[in-house]
């Protein structure tokens, strides 16, 4: 049930780096709360809501990008690494942020954006004055090519993340400057010595040197480019620009770049990072950026299973791709069991700023009591898998998707737009149907409409008669943080209760092998997870026996058969209990039932606390 919690008595056990057992929460501060009315919110309004943070059991605090920018890309287009937005606030909130995260026992993180500037940085805008000037090499600058017909070209073929070319040509100096997002995104030229030290010393000592505890690093494979620049194959034959992202993901010097990062800032000051780590959908790719020994990053995000439903990510992105739970189970498995015998480590998250709701997406949001119950499954599969654990704000009390009614015209971000736009010239009715279609699913707008705080007008995000950012979502009445915190039994208390057992048991859940069972069901998710002994040397009374527990997860909308507990886990009938459950109070005998409810979720351990 959802109150059906065992107190295990032993707490933390064993020491480890603090980050590992930490729980992240990711906030998305034009969205979370609004402090002065203007539909806009703010970093005042965070320092508001830091105690429902502490409440949930939140340890350290991710802030998306609150610098001064223009706002084509929702602050990853900055213009001044120093300064805050206005519209979010000043440099002596974020102080005030550092101050109430500290004295609660939290910490706090910036997100680090530097592998490309807004175009009104000051850098960019003397790099463009003149071929001559100190900090053109600062960018990234190409002369045209020509085709046979002497029409001007792009220096490559490369198609960007937000559609067109990688390339905008500079009508002053007569040059290409490259931008593998938009053109409003110049991409900084890591190759240039000069260029990381000013990043280094301006982007990151001056906020650690206020106190932030590290960085959450944008686009952390993209540093290092082929400086070659050969056309990419022709994948997509029917367009100009093709996708390339084998000519700037991990690239020739990526690995000195980051180790000189690490070396130089990080490391003297002891910062936490965790890096955006795309297209690299190998473990063994991804190792040398985690792996202790190699000093580069503590921990990074790899997307393969956040990915699940998307198409081609440079073409069709948005056309939807279902997927079968084999497939989640594959991607979940590959990613919980690649560091196992190594030094290195792994996050754990499946929401994020870029990605739709996790409850509409992998679980079942089509009614009340499947959206609860699919949202409580969702964050035991999350709670119980081994790595550093991220939520995105909003999970945790199961917000969901836009509504399928709402138009085009609701829809903000850059990307979202730019694909649709992109579909809207081909005329193509039914790709155009196909696109929307993936966008009420998939698209990014979904994660940053406004938090649902209460049923008050706007949902407490802003005041009353004030027009938000974006729209809130029709539903806020019904689901919304207050009406949870009052409910000892909601998505929310789940997760806070959830969340300290974790902690309890972090030898399982947080740093525990993972082992997949029956990888090809298609209605079950289950799958054992053992205590690492180099965290806790607990056993069960049998000494040669370690402390197991089993994660079983009903993945439909039908009654389901419950496995055999007791031969999973390896002990005799009746000597397994139940750890937790996400059915409510009273609707089941759940440690004699045989039979698991629609989307219920339960933790048996081999052992009794």
């Amino acid at each position: 049930m959802g109150s059906n919690f065992i107190h295990h008595p032993d707490g933390w056990v064993g020491t480890t780096a603090w980050w590992k057992d930490a729980v992240f929460y990711q906030v998305y501060p034009a969205s979370f709360q609004d402090s002065n009315g203007d539909g806009w919110g703010d970093i005042p309004g965070l320092i508001s809501r830091i105690d429902y943070l502490h409440r949930l059991g939140v340890d350290v605090v991710w802030l998306s990008p609150m610098f001064e920018s223009p706002q084509q890309d929702m602050g990853y287009d900055i213009s001044d690494y120093q300064a805050v937005y206005s519209r979010y606030g000043t440099l002596e909130d974020v102080d005030q942020l550092i101050e109430v995260c500290h004295s609660r026992g939290m910490k706090l993180i910036l997100d680090l954006v530097v592998n490309h500037t807004s175009d009104q940085h000051p850098w960019f805008k003397e790099s463009r004055s003149s071929k001559t000037n100190p900090k053109r090499d600062w960018y990234i600058w190409k002369p045209p090519r020509y085709d046979s017909a002497g029409n001007r070209m792009p220096p490559t073929n490369w198609r960007g993340y937000f559609a067109g070319s990688t390339w905008t040509w500079d009508e002053k100096t007569e040059e290409y400057y490259l931008n593998l997002y938009g053109p409003f995104q110049p991409d900084l030229n890591w190759e240039n010595a000069e260029c990381r030290a000013a990043i280094y010393d301006v982007a990151m000592r001056f906020w650690l040197d206020r106190g932030v505890d590290g960085f959450r690093i944008d686009t952390v494979n993209k540093y290092s480019k082929r400086t070659d620049f050969p056309d990419a194959p022709i994948t997509c034959p029917d367009v100009p620009h093709q996708p390339a992202p084998e000519m700037w993901c991990n690239g020739p010097r990526i690995h000195e770049f980051i180790h000189e990062m690490q070396t130089q800032v990080l490391g003297p000051y002891n910062a936490v990072s965790v890096g955006e780590l795309s297209n690299t959908p190998l473990p063994e790719q991804v190792l040398p950026y985690v792996s202790a020994a190699a000093r580069e990053l503590d921990m990074v995000f790899e997307f393969s299973m956040i990915r699940l439903g998307t198409g081609n990510l440079f073409h069709g992105k948005y056309i939807y791709q279902p997927f079968p739970l084999s497939a989640l189970k594959r991607h979940v498995e590959t990613w919980q069991t690649f560091i196992e015998g190594t030094d290195g480590w792994h996050t754990v998250f499946c929401e994020n700023h870029d990605n739709g709701r996790a409850v509409s997406r992998f679980g079942d949001d089509s009614t009340p009591e499947l959206w609860e119950a699919s949202a409580k499954t969702i964050a035991l599969w999350q709670i119980t898998s081994t790595g550093t654990l991220f939520l995105y704000q909003g999970q945790e009390i199961g917000m969901r998707n836009m509504p399928e009614s709402w138009g085009i015209e609701e829809y903000k971000d850059v990307e979202s737009l730019g694909f649709y736009n992109e579909v809207l010239e081909t005329g193509d009715e039914k790709r155009i149907q196909a696109t929307l279609h993936g966008l009420r699913i998939l698209a990014r707008d979904h994660s940053r409409i406004p938090f649902q705080w209460d049923d008050s007008p706007n949902a407490g995000f802003t005041e009353e008669g004030v027009t938000p950012w974006m729209r809130v979502h029709d539903q806020y009445r019904e689901l919304n943080a207050a009406k949870q915190l009052d409910d000892p039994e909601s998505v929310f208390s789940f997760y806070a209760k959830a969340l300290r057992l974790r902690k309890e048991y972090r030898d399982i859940f947080a740093h525990g092998p993972f082992k997949l069972l029956e990888p090809e069901n298609e209605a079950l998710f289950i799958y054992i997870k053992e205590s690492d002994a180099r965290v806790s040397s607990s056993t069960t009374e049998d000494t040669d026996t370690k402390r197991k527990a089993l994660v079983v997860m009903n993945f439909t909308k039908s009654v389901q058969e419950c496995p055999d507990v007791s031969g999973a886990l390896g002990c005799r009938k009746g000597e397994e209990s139940l750890l937790m459950s996400t059915v409510r109070s009273g609707q089941l005998a759940l440690e004699t039932c045989d039979e698991l409810k629609p989307w219920e979720g339960r933790v048996y351990l081999n052992f009794r606390p």
